[in-house]
């Protein structure tokens, strides 16, 4: 029986930054005595996007540099390292968040065998497994560990499910995934059809399935198998990483699976040379060095690229939003390596986040790994009061419990319900980018007329939707949850989680904002636009414009966007108010734009996805709808469009 030792120190993350400290002095303290520990330890503190440049061994010197507690920040660069650590044990939700991959390399490379945790991330998880990282929610390993124990394997794999346990006894996926993809063949659909009633991702899984080594997945919630996704798609913060590992395992000679499926998307740093960007330290020549890695990858395989825009800032768009637009289509598969994948799944595509190794992966076999999910059912129920975004009723749904508290870890949330068919798919397109805050693998709207229309409009397609396409009646889902639409006014999150949900109107005090930031992936698309329009239209019409304390900045999400606001006369408005437009890039939602805060006591509003510590720079950030991030900022202050209008009758 294979075995493993920990010779290394034990690194509890508490939530108190005296213990940790004590414990970069030397201390070695019982679980007990570390208590309490950190939960919703997100990717950002893992690797802070800053060091996302290092895909090498540097980045070990960043593991953990963003971790923050109690106002402290009390992990040095280098302090795991030199600290002689092998095991970090931490609380619930460990590694939500962005997909990146750097994260568990960090940990790995600055000596880190073994994560253990109350619960996990389902995206930090399988990262960790293709690295070959141990994680267990085994709190009996620890004093095991300590007494000097040297733990059998099967006990580090014991609970995984039968493909993660293959996959780190392989030592990682690529190795593994070598070596069984050449037996993959198609799952045949008497395998799958007429076996009772399915959720539609059970459905989407069963016609991208592939059979292994003929092993005979039943393709059952819980069960975990190989897939043949429609689309592969990745932008540059990961190629270095994916080609470094790609030509350590394979050569410089390589042969991608179906190339014409894959897309790659330059959207990240076009802006990155901004000084706001580098107020800290030169970001810049690791930003340089990765750019040219992306370029010198997709030109030398002929790969489908979007980058740049020539002679100006900004690129052709971010990814998923471009995917959506021009890419996806409903019933199909899609693998990207971004957190926000799920974006896709407004046109009824299934699409989740993968990290690098999972897209080299991928790239060589055309296979991804997934395990069938549980499906949660959200029923958005009545009618969408006016002034009411998606966003609103998102921030209202991560607040519920049983989303707080992970219960949605994995799943797909699936969108249906009476106020489902009032959403415009842009405005759907909300809600799937955002069950990745949700902690699910995806999330989905069946498609329908509204899809039609959108395939349509955008794309020209007349596109036939099939029959099953939908959920079967008597389909299982792990929970329902019902949102009585009518029943939500604006929504904001407080600084630090997205779950940190309350209504504008429940506000206290008067919270004054010194950046509002209306863009993303999340909030860049033409509806919220719109959104951003109808309240800076209504503004400029009375005179009034930004006040001279606050910096506006309006993102289009890709340049189709851009495109329609010009068409539809918007930038006068948005000139009239003294709001900066910006060509499209992640921007300050991924730390490399105009938008970031630079000091702590500044207060950004924006309408990006997620607001973990140290995200968007050192200040604290709230999040809300379009239209109230656009009323904050004429106002200066957080308030609603409807509580503005008041103000100016």
């Amino acid at each position: 029986m294979k075995k493993t030792d920990f010779p290394g120190r034990i690194l509890f993350l508490s939530d108190d930054p005296k213990k940790l400290t004590a414990q970069f002095a030397g201390a070695n303290p019982d679980t007990e005595e570390a208590r309490p520990l950190r939960t919703d330890i997100s990717t950002d503190e893992i690797t802070p996007i800053p060091t996302l440049v290092h895909y090498d061994e540097k980045i070990a010197r960043f593991a953990h540099t963003g971790f923050e507690t109690q106002g402290e920040t009390p992990i040095a660069e280098g302090a795991i390292v030199e600290g002689g650590f092998s095991v970090i044990v931490g609380g619930k939700r460990y590694g939500k968040g962005s997909s990146r991959e750097h994260s568990p390399l960090a940990e790995v490379r600055a000596g880190i065998k073994l994560i253990i945790a109350e619960s996990f991330e389902r995206l930090y998880r399988q990262n960790a497994d293709n690295l070959g990282l141990f994680t267990s929610t085994d709190f009996g390993l620890i004093e095991r560990i300590r007494a000097g124990e040297t733990i059998p394997l099967e006990d580090l794999l014991a609970g995984r499910e039968p493909q993660a346990a293959d996959i780190l006894r392989a030592g990682g996926l690529l190795g593994y995934g070598r070596r069984i993809a050449p037996a993959a063949v198609a799952i045949p659909p008497r395998r799958w059809q007429g076996d009772g009633p399915k959720t539609l991702v059970e459905k989407i899984i069963a016609r991208h399935a592939v059979e292994i080594e003929g092993s005979d997945w039943n393709l059952q919630p819980g069960t975990a198998g190989f897939v043949r996704p429609s689309w592969r798609y990745f932008h540059d913060i990961y190629t270095a990483m994916c080609g470094h590992m790609l030509t350590e395992a394979y050569g410089e000679d390589l042969r991608f699976h179906e190339p014409e499926s894959v897309v790659s998307f330059e959207d990240h740093y076009s802006y990155a040379h901004r000084p706001e960007v580098n107020a800290k330290t030169d970001r810049m020549p690791g930003i340089r060095r990765m750019s040219e890695g992306h370029r010198a990858f997709v030109t030398r395989y002929g790969l489908n690229d979007h980058g740049y825009l020539d002679g100006a800032e900004g690129s052709e768009g971010i990814s998923h939003a471009m995917m959506t637009e021009r890419y996806v289509l409903p019933g199909q598969l899609a693998a990207g390596t971004d957190s926000h994948t799920p974006h896709c799944g407004a046109l009824g595509c299934l699409a989740y986040g993968v990290g690098s190794t999972e897209m080299a992966n991928a790239l060589m076999t055309g296979l991804t790994r997934i395990k069938v999910p549980d499906t949660v059912r959200v029923n958005l129920r009545g009618d969408i009061p006016a002034g009411v975004m998606a966003k609103d009723i998102v921030l209202h749904l991560l607040a519920e419990p049983f989303v707080r508290e992970g219960g949605g870890i994995g799943c797909v949330f699936e969108f249906a319900g009476p106020a489902a068919a009032q959403l415009s798919t842009d405005e759907r397109a909300t809600f799937t980018n955002m069950t990745a805050e949700m902690g699910g693998l995806s999330g989905i709207f069946a498609p329908d007329e509204e899809t039609r229309r959108f395939l349509k409009e955008r794309r020209g397609i007349e596109f036939t939707l099939e029959p099953w396409m939908r959920s079967d009646d008597g389909a299982a889902f792990l929970r329902e949850i019902d949102i009585h639409c009518s029943q939500i006014s604006p929504m904001l999150a407080s600084p630090g989680d997205p779950g940190n949900g309350l209504r504008v109107a429940d506000l206290k005090d008067t919270v004054r904002v010194d950046i509002a930031y209306c863009g993303s992936c999340t909030a860049g698309k033409r509806e919220d636009f719109d959104g951003y329009h109808e309240v800076l239209k209504w503004a400029a019409d009375k005179g009034l414009k930004v006040p001279d304390n606050v910096k506006l900045y309006l993102q289009f999400g890709t340049t189709d966007v851009g495109d329609y606001c010009r068409e539809r006369g918007y930038l006068d408005a948005f000139d009239k108010v003294g709001a900066e437009i910006l060509q499209p890039a992640c921007g300050a939602c991924a730390g490399c734009g105009p938008g970031l805060s630079l000091t702590s006591d500044q207060v950004t509003i924006s309408a990006i996805n997620r607001n973990f510590p140290g995200r968007s720079g050192p200040g604290k950030v709230w999040l809300g709808s379009p239209v109230t991030v656009a009323a904050s900022a004429i106002a200066g202050r957080l308030i609603s469009f409807d509580q503005l209008r008041s103000e100016y009758p």
